[in-house]
């Protein structure tokens, strides 16, 4: 087996593809202290989180969290069919409710279980899944569990996607499967034309909101209320653990099909419950999101400015419409070293390389926070620009 292991690894490296964790010392914010090489910690500006309205180390979800423990303890001690079903798992899934417009909500301990428990309860091989090329690693996992069909059309392409609705004869569901923000390229699906095309062709609807909660749409309830779709999408599947600044996933929809999951989602049905307080934190983290509207514009407003100065600068960055920013370099070595100068200005952004993106198509993920500063953004592209002549990609 080690030999094996020596191999793989050896692969890995001389492809420029390997990864190491790095740890961060405090907390989640605009600003983070990561260890260095066991040489105590260095403070460097945080642009490739995905806590995009800078809740993670908000105190208000510290408070709701220690208000929960007191009240209910940490653990949930069993799933929740068993005895683990508490009163703020309940309250979340009330608010997610009313928040997305839907008759019911259902928890999920992680994004990646609630698409796995989804897919795989709903679909098997008598249907069809239509699913774009660029959507997240756990759909596609979900959908290869189910043993359904899977159709995957070009990343966007409806024209594309149209011509494989129009051959769909024998299979018994249909369904369109897509990401709403992705989360690599930072575009958007366009779910308007997704659901003109479901309804034309009898297709079911499923969209994973992960990036889009808290960001898009005028009151951050996703790309549901960007498109002014409300009421018309089947399945509402997103996760807490980014703009919301806290943990878990979970599925929004009508009753029976939350009714169905609960009897029927092995990822659900299989694993003990959320700690009630990640519950309550996020109940308030949902309640800020409702309450603070201006936290959302900020978001917006940071986004806006770096996203300009950044293409004004000769940065390749897509088709790029949300805070989620990509710098596209090619090479894995040189997205390596466009990261490695960044931290040593003092500038956190990680080098994604494949097979996290398709090969040839290496890059800088930039995120941007609500929370930043105008003298935070300012001195990132100062240090962009600086490094991107450096390194003569500008």
């Amino acid at each position: 087996m080690n030999n094996f292991l020596a191999e793989s690894l050896f692969e890995i490296e001389t492809a420029g593809l390997h990864r190491k964790l790095r740890t961060v010392s405090g907390t989640q914010g605009r600003k983070i202290a990561i260890d260095v090489d066991g040489r105590g910690s260095v403070e460097v500006l945080n642009f490739c989180s995905n806590n995009y309205l800078g809740l993670a180390d908000d105190p208000r979800l510290k408070e709701a969290a220690i208000e929960a423990i007191k009240k209910e303890g940490f653990g949930s001690g069993a799933s929740r069919l068993v005895c683990g079903n508490m009163t703020s798992h309940i309250k979340l899934e009330e608010k997610l409710a009313h928040f997305k417009g839907a008759e019911r909500c259902l928890l999920f301990s992680t994004g990646y279980m609630a698409n796995v428990g989804i897919i795989s309860s709903l679909f098997d091989r008598e249907d069809v899944i239509f699913s774009d090329r660029l959507n997240h690693a756990s759909i596609i996992d979900g959908i290869l569990l189910s043993q359904a069909k899977l159709r995957r059309y070009p990343h966007n392409d409806m024209a594309a996607l149209e011509d494989m609705l129009k051959d769909t004869d024998g299979f018994k569901k249909k369904v369109i499967i897509t990401d709403s923000v992705f989360s690599m390229d930072g575009d958007i699906a366009l779910l308007d034309k997704i659901v003109d095309l479901a309804r034309r062709y009898d297709c079911w609807v499923m969209v994973d909101e992960a990036h889009a909660l808290g960001v898009l749409g005028k009151n951050g309830k996703g790309a549901v209320e960007h498109f002014g779709l409300e009421g018309q999408i089947d399945i509402q599947m997103g996760t807490l653990s980014k703009a919301a600044g806290s943990f878990g996933a979970y599925c929004a929809g009508s009753s029976k099909l939350i009714d169905y999951l609960i009897n029927r989602a092995r990822s659900f049905i299989y694993t003990t419950g959320l700690p009630p307080n990640v519950a309550a934190a996020s109940v308030k983290a949902i309640e800020i999101i409702e309450s603070e509207p201006k936290r959302h514009e900020q978001l917006w407003e940071n986004t806006n400015f770096l996203k300009a100065g950044l293409k004004n600068l000769g940065f390749d960055t897509l088709q790029s419409r949300t805070p989620i920013i990509p710098i596209v370099v090619r090479e894995p070595a040189v997205a390596v070293e466009f990261s490695r100068k960044l931290f040593e200005a003092g500038i956190f952004v990680s080098a994604i390389r494949p097979p996290t993106v398709p090969v040839n198509t290496a890059r800088l993920r930039v995120t941007v926070m609500a929370t930043h500063q105008s003298q935070d953004l300012q001195f990132a592209l100062t240090q962009f620009e600086r490094i991107g002549r450096e390194l003569c990609l500008i």
